[in-house]
């Protein structure tokens, strides 16, 4: 679509098309910087996760370890029991009984004391977890800080980038001919820098549409034309 009474020249549409490009990176910039700062926070809570996994891990373990010591003082008592009452044996046939019974507990016992050595053992790696979980949280922190810092300060450039851009796109912007705001301000609001789009090898920039030889004459003669595929403001690149 072209209009053969309103003149657009190229170089501010090429200024304008350029500002405008600057300015959605920027904003780009502005929207990306809390979700990089997202990002990072998440290690740090995956950081502090494994902690507590680590130090929960190593409480059931000592748990575990207690509860066994506990029963192996409870049978070593039994066992003692037992032994004593070794000496008042009514009869050989108790005295049997009594001998096979301490035997069984103290077999039981032999392996509880192994098993109590096993949890020990784990409770020993459980402690190096926890302190390694402990370290990378640590350094997951302070590489939080550091990360943060530097996106914070580059988010204080964009912003003061920004607001350059915008209002050299203000200056600009009001150069443009009164004919062509109107078609200008539209298009801009709905599709940002998508607006304009240069000539690139006979095709529109935007959409690599093949121009005919009309439209391409009317952006030559600096006349506001449309791409006639995806409408935006055409320039020669």
């Amino acid at each position: 679509m072209a209009s053969s009474t309103i003149k657009f020249n190229g170089p501010l549409l090429r200024t304008l098309h350029n500002l405008l490009q600057q300015r959605t990176d920027l904003e780009g910039q502005l929207r990306r910087g809390p979700i990089q700062i997202k990002a990072v926070q998440a290690i740090v809570d995956e950081a502090q996760a494994n902690v507590a996994a680590a130090e929960e891990t190593l409480k059931k373990t000592r748990m575990t370890a207690d509860e066994k010591q506990l029963q192996l003082q409870s049978r070593e008592a039994h066992v003692k029991n037992l032994q004593g009452k070794l000496n008042t044996a009514a009869s050989n046939k108790e005295f049997a009984l009594l001998k096979d019974q301490i035997a069984a507990d103290e077999q039981a016992n032999s392996v509880q004391s192994d098993e109590i050595l096993e949890v020990l053992e784990r409770i020993d790696s459980c402690e190096i977890d926890v302190t390694v979980a402990k370290q990378q949280l640590t350094k997951a922190e302070q590489d939080q800080a550091k990360r943060v810092e530097q996106i914070e300060s580059r988010l204080e450039q964009v912003r003061a980038d920004l607001d350059r851009i915008t209002e050299q796109l203000k200056q600009q912007e009001g150069d443009i001919p009164a004919a062509a705001r109107a078609d200008y301000r539209r298009l801009v609001d709905a599709r940002g820098d998508e607006a304009l789009a240069p000539i690139e090898q006979d095709s529109c920039g935007g959409c690599y549409q093949t121009l005919t030889t009309q439209v391409m004459s009317q952006v030559m003669l600096s006349t506001l034309t449309h791409c006639p595929n995806c409408n935006a403001i055409l320039y020669q690149a």
